[in-house]
């Protein structure tokens, strides 16, 4: 609840007791005192009407909940304001019908006013709820924007790292075609190293018989 709100109330509560109890005692007053009263009573009049403007000023500006709660006891108070004036009226015309017709008038314009308070009302709240949602489908929006843009920068560092394993893929096919010509390559090292080693068995074999050979003749 509004401190604001509450302080135009009760001002508003204490000139509406007031006029209401000059009124109830209008006619039993004499005529230099109902004349005092009539200027007191039109004056309290055009200050609760300000205060009824600017306790609507005040609930239009709070959130939708309590505006509404507000608005709802603003009503009443226009209401009993019409009536307080409907009472002026009355005290300060002479002829009965004519205040009766002022009355039925005054009556009909106030309905008037009040279904187009109401009217107004609910043509604000439609408003804010539908700048409510525009405001929610624009952060929506927001979001599958951030999303879409998310769901790019994964794909492109998912195409980066699929770069990269092809790379590294290719260099280790290349790395597995060098091990096979290095196995290649020791094979044959291998086998003409085994070669070399039954030449030069050989050799040292033919060797160590010519030596006996020669021994064996010159002994």
């Amino acid at each position: 609840m509004s401190t604001v709100f509450e302080g135009y109330e009760r001002q508003y509560c204490e000139l509406s007791a007031n006029v209401s109890r000059k009124s109830n005692s209008f006619a039993a007053s004499d005529s230099e005192q109902k004349q005092q009263w009539l200027s007191e009573i039109k004056v309290s009049l055009d200050e609760a009407e300000v205060l009824i403007r600017k306790m609507d000023l005040e609930a239009r500006s709070l959130q939708p909940g309590v505006k509404a709660t507000l608005l709802a006891k603003l009503r009443e108070y226009k209401a009993d304001l019409g009536k307080l004036k409907k009472e002026f009226k009355r005290l300060t015309t002479p002829n009965a019908d004519q205040a009766a017709r002022e009355e039925l008038l005054e009556s009909g314009m106030a309905d008037a006013h009040l279904a187009s308070a109401d009217q107004r009302e609910r043509m604000t709240m439609s408003i804010e709820r539908i700048n409510q949602s525009g405001e929610r489908i624009t952060e929506s929006r927001r979001t599958m924007l951030e999303t879409e843009e998310l769901g790019v920068s994964i794909l492109q560092d998912l195409h980066q790292q699929r770069e990269t394993l092809l790379q590294s893929h290719k260099r280790l096919h290349g790395v597995d075609d060098a091990i096979d010509k290095s196995k290649k390559v020791l094979t044959t090292m291998s086998r003409r190293i085994s070669r070399n080693k039954w030449i030069v068995g050989s050799v040292i074999g033919v060797l160590v018989l010519v030596i006996i050979i020669i021994l064996y003749f010159k002994l």
